[in-house]
């Protein structure tokens, strides 16, 4: 191997895991490979176990766990100012290696640009969501320099932008929408993405043509060039070889039939709402396999474990008894993409966390949009309006979900005409990432590309 590169995924299981696909991409290209990791402020079993099973599924990549910064912050600090503590163990890190021929940093980590520039490293973002996101994201502080007012005094009102199709500026992430210093600071990253030698998003050209259109014509960031953009995805995690209970489960169901419900590693809902889910899903008479996590409570802090859900407690009476030929709960946890990838599922409930979203797709598997946090609402405008690849589920945005809408929603995709036409644009979806991984495809020249202008 000729060249090596260190990844910094920053903070964060869903920042993470596509990092590591990443780094077996380069692999394959015989580029060595060392991912750098953060530590989260509290250690988190999750973290540890994702850690350590990359690890030992991917032994050609090294994992070196960075020290934690000196002197070790006693309170907990936000995620831009711990990363900002980071960059002095990264520097240190980096100067001890014989050559570090790039640094492919997570778009929170847009301050270790600095401490590449300081070392003559070229440093490159990672884009972990997709080119319409990053599309409308780089496009934001030019847009808000020319406003008189903030996008949360908009509320409901249409956002046209030249990158991107329509959509409410309460669809933004709340952080944007917040007006104050955070809202800078998520701005400032925006503006330092432009300043890399190039972005590397996990899309492909076919999925989002406009807004790779967009990012390649200079559109997004008005006055000043943009990087290159190389779309080199869809990377997502291959199946595991454990057989879970609930693929047992799905062995028995016809093909195309089941509904999965499940809303990624942070989405949690009242017993409220569980209730109103669990009615609308018996109701609508289609099967389905629902992953149930716990209600989160206001005590907990963003990643901080859940305990195991009490379905008793949580589901209408007599529900899981009543059901148990209709569909199957699980507690906490499945092996989605073996879910996803299993022909007896036939549609997918999701959050619109772009590696769900991904993963859906590859899947070929038609999309119910329930957007929670970040960037999902917009994701779900994409997802709707531009790669025609899902609905919606009315009232995400309220307090709570009706169970007449799950049913609704669940009835038309697997049992209606329109549905049918969803599924089979799905699929079409699902051949086009497949091409754009293959031999001469889009994704592989694109990297190919990349690694020729290291």
């Amino acid at each position: 191997m000729d060249k090596t590169v260190v990844l910094y995924p920053g903070l964060g299981v869903g920042h993470l895991t596509p990092m590591v696909q990443l780094a077996k991409l380069f692999v394959q290209h015989g580029v060595a490979v060392t991912v750098a990791l953060v530590e989260p402020q509290v250690e988190l079993a999750s973290f540890s176990a994702v850690v350590a099973r990359a690890a030992a599924t991917n032994p050609s990549v090294t994992f070196h766990v960075l020290p934690p910064p000196a002197p070790a912050a006693e309170a907990r600090r936000e995620r831009l100012d711990y990363l900002r503590l980071m960059d002095a163990p990264l520097r240190d890190f980096l100067r001890s290696l014989p050559a570090v021929h790039a640094l492919v940093i997570d778009m929170f980590c847009s301050g270790s640009l600095d401490v590449a520039a300081e070392l003559g490293i070229p440093a490159y973002f990672f884009f972990a969501s997709g080119a319409s996101f990053l599309a409308v994201f780089l496009n934001l502080p030019s847009v808000m320099a020319n406003m008189d007012t903030s996008f949360a005094e908009l509320g409901d009102s249409p956002l046209r932008l030249p990158v991107a199709p329509p959509f409410k500026a309460t669809d933004l992430p709340k952080v944007i929408l917040d007006n104050d210093e955070g809202t800078k600071a998520i701005l400032r990253m925006s503006e330092r993405i432009a300043e890399s030698n190039g972005i590397l998003i996990n899309t492909f050209d076919a999925l989002e043509a406009r807004a790779v259109r967009a990012l390649r014509e200079g559109l997004c960031i008005p006055g000043r060039p943009t990087p290159p953009v190389y779309c080199i995805g869809p990377l997502v995690t291959e199946g595991g070889d454990k057989k879970h209970e609930c693929l047992e489960w799905l062995d028995a169901q016809p093909d195309n039939s089941v509904t999965f419900l499940s809303f990624g590693s942070l989405g949690t809902f009242s017993k409220k709402q569980l209730l109103e889910i669990a009615v609308g899903l018996e109701k609508s008479g289609q099967r389905f396999l629902w992953v149930v996590r716990s209600p989160s409570s206001d005590e907990q802090s963003i990643g901080d474990p859940l305990p195991e859900p009490d379905l008793d407690t949580l589901l209408p009476e007599g529900f899981l008894e009543r059901t148990k030929d209709q569909g199957l709960v699980v507690k906490s946890w499945a092996p989605q993409v073996e879910v996803l990838g299993h022909r007896a599922t036939g549609a997918f409930v999701t959050h619109c966390g772009w590696n769900s979203t991904l993963e859906g797709i590859v899947a070929g598997l038609p999309l119910i949009c329930w957007p929670l946090y970040a960037e999902q609402r917009l994701n779900k405008v994409f997802i709707v309006e531009e790669m025609k690849l899902g609905v919606v589920l009315r009232g995400y945005d309220e307090e709570v979900v009706k169970a007449e809408e799950v049913e609704a929603k669940v009835r038309w995709v697997m049992d209606s005409e329109g549905g049918r036409g969803l599924r089979e644009h799905a699929a079409a979806e699902k051949s086009k990432a497949v091409q754009a991984l293959n031999g001469g495809g889009s994704s592989q020249a694109a990297f190919v590309e990349f690694l020729n202008n290291l």
